[in-house]
């Protein structure tokens, strides 16, 4: 069965949040369930040089004001598509936004072209390749299923995966006239959106399958809390809603072999986590003691509950915590985090930025990661987390909820915990689950218990691709 993947990141050719590593390690997966995929990607600036084996497979002469070709090649075992398209994608900045982090004002064209382009190579643009079925990843791929709805050049099943629905591609009316669709497109079966043009709306709507990054997620979103305006279109299309938990790539997020770390380490040697920790010390500045690390890894940002952190930050170091903080965002609370570190010299670390081999060296390190987050469709830190025996502080909201197991008298005696979850993402819920952990620290053998437990938890791909594969099939004709 041949797939192709439409997504605006893969790792490693380039990333800004999990849906790159969704999109670089689902194909892998796929591959040992009689699935190939190919990957559609924009080609940015770099891109293009890392793939080998180049060759351009088709010419797409006006695409959104300018000429495109279709560029194939292989990365990282990855079989690729670049839609290399200067007028679109050749440009200094980042993948949505310049160097100052506003969006390009054009996102709704250069996002527009991602979809068309997939609903042309669907048709049958690139020669001797007609995919099964096309799978758009979030709103930057979401027109796809509109474009192959409403062009009628080929009618290719769509599956919509939602990574996280609080970015939904919304732009007004006056862009409809430059998307090339026809007016029966305008309409609420079609791309509009409250006056508007809705990327991701339209995904929803018009694509044969839906799918979210967890179970969890898959049920809030159904709600007006979690729904963000979309709840009650997600709901008519209950029946096509499925709920897949994502999974990690384990050959590179594998503590035995990471050659980010300080020191490789197993379940069965816990105590090589000792030199990753010192590790984490001498880089984050803080005192070597015996009392816990907390790390935290994320975007610097409400959803991520980093506001709730700020605000009870004092009395976690009071509590015996030290915090390891990795990440960028709102530029007051970097101030905010920055300044607790100046207050706390040698309990808090903070470094602004993304890094990805710190990351790593953070999750083989620090003996726990914090993860206040308001809403999170799966995460994929925590499940990083249970991967190195890091016990991952989550908040009980979508695949967090699914992927932790919460250290209750019942699942400690049952040997059966991996993590400490807590309800709602306020200062008093923080604090009291911040308390329980470092208690349940202090207890060497229940810690090193429900390390192991984690650690033998299957965060790879394999279930779920399985289920990714019976889902294509249900979806394309037989024969």
């Amino acid at each position: 069965m041949q797939i192709l993947s439409v997504a605006s990141e893969v790792f490693p050719l380039i990333k800004t949040g999990g849906l790159a590593d969704v999109a670089g390690a689902l194909p892998l997966a796929l591959a040992q369930h009689g699935v190939s995929v190919r990957t559609l990607l924009p080609a940015y600036p770099g891109v293009a040089e890392q793939l080998r084996k180049r060759k351009v497979l088709a010419t797409l002469d006006h695409l959104f004001g300018g000429k495109a070709t279709v560029v194939a090649g292989q990365a990282a075992g990855l079989d690729l598509l670049l839609l290399d398209a200067p007028h679109l994608y050749d440009r200094k900045g980042g993948a949505y936004g310049d160097a100052s982090g506003n969006d390009w004002d054009d996102n709704w064209k250069r996002f527009a072209a991602l979809g068309k382009a997939a609903a042309e190579i669907a048709a049958g643009a690139v020669k001797d390749y007609l995919p099964d079925l096309v799978h758009a990843h979030d709103w930057q791929a979401a027109m796809a299923p509109a474009y192959i709805r409403f062009t009628g050049k080929r009618p290719v099943p769509t599956v919509m995966t939602v990574h996280n629905l609080a970015f939904q591609g919304q732009f007004p009316m006056s862009i409809f006239a430059g998307l090339g669709l026809p007016g029966a497109a305008l309409s609420l079966d079609g791309v509009e959106y409250y006056g508007g043009v809705g990327f991701l709306k339209a995904g929803l709507q018009l694509a044969d399958a839906i799918t979210t990054v967890s179970p969890t997620y898959a049920l809030e979103i159904r709600t007006p809390e979690f729904g963000m305006g979309l709840d009650g279109l997600v709901r008519v299309r209950d029946n096509v809603l499925h709920g897949i938990v994502n999974g990690i790539d384990t050959d590179i997020w594998n503590p035995e072999i990471d050659a980010h770390l300080a020191a490789n380490y197993s379940a069965r040697t816990l105590g090589g986590r000792a030199k990753n920790r010192r590790a984490i010390e001498e880089r984050f500045g803080l005192t070597r003691s015996e009392e816990p690390i907390f790390c935290v890894v994320s975007r610097l940002t409400w959803q991520k509950g980093m506001d709730v952190l700020v605000s009870v930050v004092d009395d976690l170091v009071a509590m015996g915590a030290r915090l390891a903080i990795l990440g960028s965002g709102d530029h007051s609370l970097e101030g905010a985090l920055l300044s607790a570190a100046a207050r706390h010299p040698g309990r808090i670390g903070v470094v602004i930025g993304y890094n990805e081999p710190l990351s790593h060296l953070m999750q083989a390190g620090s003996d726990a990661i914090l993860v206040p987050s308001r809403f999170e469709p799966c995460g994929l830190t925590q499940l990083y987390a249970l991967r190195y025996g890091c016990i991952p502080v989550v908040a009980r909201t979508g695949g967090l909820a699914d992927t932790v197991i919460d250290a209750n008298e019942a699942a400690l005696s049952n040997g059966v915990a991996t993590g400490v979850q807590f309800s709602p993402v306020d200062a008093d819920s923080l604090r009291i689950a911040v308390r329980r952990t470092v208690s349940l620290h202090r207890d060497s053998k229940t810690w090193t218990a429900m390390q192991r437990q984690g650690m033998k938890s299957d965060v790879s791909w394999t279930r779920s691709a399985a289920r990714y594969a019976d889902l294509y099939r249900s979806l394309v004709p037989a024969g």
